[in-house]
């Protein structure tokens, strides 16, 4: 089999001036070097196999003279080497020297190194020969109870990677995994018995939710974000399983995290229709996209209540979130603004329109009072476009409207001028008892008016 067949997680870059080194220099090296001398033969090994080449010659070179090392460079490059290195012979039956290095891992199990132990196991994860894992499956399971956290994770992943490829070595990982987790301490080492728990036993899994379903507000959101994935599992495959997990879900909603708040939100939407929860999903989407700082994450949120806009039944629960909805609009980026504004006209009705061409009024006259700058012209120009449609949809406001809106006419703006401009043609048109005080603005600003158009 070439380098290119063989399953490889790791890619390594090399200079393609090099002249690759022979495997007599390499066994020198590897054999009589110091240390860095070794480090870097091994890494030209690497290299080299990884470009195809065949080094049998230095299996065991390496088992005599670099495994036995302590150097902490060393042993991860070694986890690299032993990746990729041709384990068995062309018949498909394992080298005979691989023993020689089961045994080595084995001592790396053990290690008083909670680094060395615990990315021992992550390389154990990326073997594909359960000969080599049955012998260390003993020293994989004391890893569980390892006092360093970091070792307790990579046992569950390196479990759960066994488990799932190789069931017979480890039968009851699930039960296993299910007492680990009920006793164990630290956020990321129950997140990951928890995921292991989901794909390989989901009934353990909700058994041990429901144990503890009422402390889920407590823990950590990593944890909290695989639970919210389990129950948006369950109850799209078993809908009766709903009425179990909404209040769990509802309380996700008041996590510290954000993403644990987003991801609550869109799951308790597709669990349920009732007004309620659309306005609680609702309203913990205004709340993230205040919040968030960064304008990328309150445009995807955004999106998410313009989709439940969308939802013929939705609308009208989030109708009387307009004016929490035009809170965003103190946001001073413009894309946030402009859809925010498209969203708050959707949804506008005749109980709220006045509300809302107050607070657009309000926004209007502060463009006045800030630094010119670009993003207030098209800001203006925007609120302008929005009042136009308010009134246009909604005649009786036209009269609150158009006093503030002809103060615009002398603006030095030209844009916004002529978006005003336009909005009074139209009014003197449609709204003919507003003829006599539109006249009279006009005649007030028409001395201040600059721009020639």
């Amino acid at each position: 089999m070439t380098a290119a067949e063989n399953v490889c997680y790791t890619l390594i870059n090399v200079a393609s001036d090099s002249e690759p080194p022979s495997e007599v220099s390499l066994k020198i090296d590897l054999e009589k070097g110091e240390i860095k001398a070794k480090t870097e033969a091994l890494k030209k090994v690497i290299i080299m196999i990884l470009n195809g080449e065949k080094l049998p010659g230095l299996l065991m070179t390496i088992i005599r003279f670099v495994l036995p090392l302590q150097d902490h460079t060393i042993k991860k490059l070694l986890l690299v080497f032993w990746e990729i290195v041709p384990k068995t012979t062309p018949d498909g039956k394992l080298l005979q020297e691989m023993i020689l290095v089961c045994d080595a891992y084995r001592k790396d199990l053990q290690h008083p190194n909670e680094f060395i132990r615990g990315s021992t196991l992550r390389f154990l994860c990326k073997l594909k020969e359960s000969e080599l894992l049955e012998p260390l499956m003993p020293a994989i399971r004391a890893c569980l109870e390892h006092r360093h956290s970091y070792v307790r994770r990579n046992a569950v992943l390196a479990i759960y990677t066994i488990y799932r490829n190789f069931e017979h070595l480890i039968p009851d990982a699930p039960e296993l995994i299910h007492d680990f987790l009920v006793n164990e301490k630290d956020a990321s080492c129950k997140r990951n018995a928890f995921m292991m728990l989901i794909h390989a036993d989901q009934d353990r899994a909700l058994d041990y939710l429901s144990t503890c379903i009422d402390q889920v507000h407590t823990f950590g959101d990593i944890l909290q974000l695989v639970i919210v994935e389990l129950i948006y599992k369950v109850c799209h495959a078993n809908p009766s399983e709903r009425a179990r997990f909404i209040r769990c879900i509802y309380n996700l909603l008041q996590s510290s995290s954000p993403a644990v708040k987003y991801e609550a939100a869109g799951t308790l939407v597709t669990l349920s229709s009732a007004p309620t929860a659309i306005k609680a999903a609702a309203q913990c989407y205004i709340d993230l996209i205040i919040k968030e700082s960064d304008n990328n994450v309150k445009l995807i949120v955004l999106d998410r209540l313009i989709e439940l806009k969308d939802h013929p039944t939705h609308e009208r629960v989030l109708q009387d979130l307009v004016m929490d909805i035009l809170r965003v609009l103190t946001t001073p980026d413009l894309e946030v603004r402009k859809k925010t504004l498209q969203l708050a006209l959707d949804l506008v009705s005749s109980r709220n329109v006045e509300e809302l061409v107050i607070v657009l009024k309000k926004e209007v006259i502060k463009t006045n009072n800030v630094t010119e700058h670009e993003d207030t012209d098209k800001y203006r120009q925007l609120l302008v476009r929005t009042l136009h449609s308010c009134s246009v949809r909604f005649p009786d406001m036209a009269a609150n409207v158009i006093p503030v809106l002809m103060e615009f006419l002398s603006d030095t703006n030209e844009a916004a001028a002529a978006d005003v401009l336009e909005f009074v043609r139209e009014a003197i048109q449609r709204f003919d008892n507003l003829r006599p005080l539109i006249i009279e603005k006009m005649l007030e600003v028409f001395h201040a008016i600059k721009t020639v158009k």
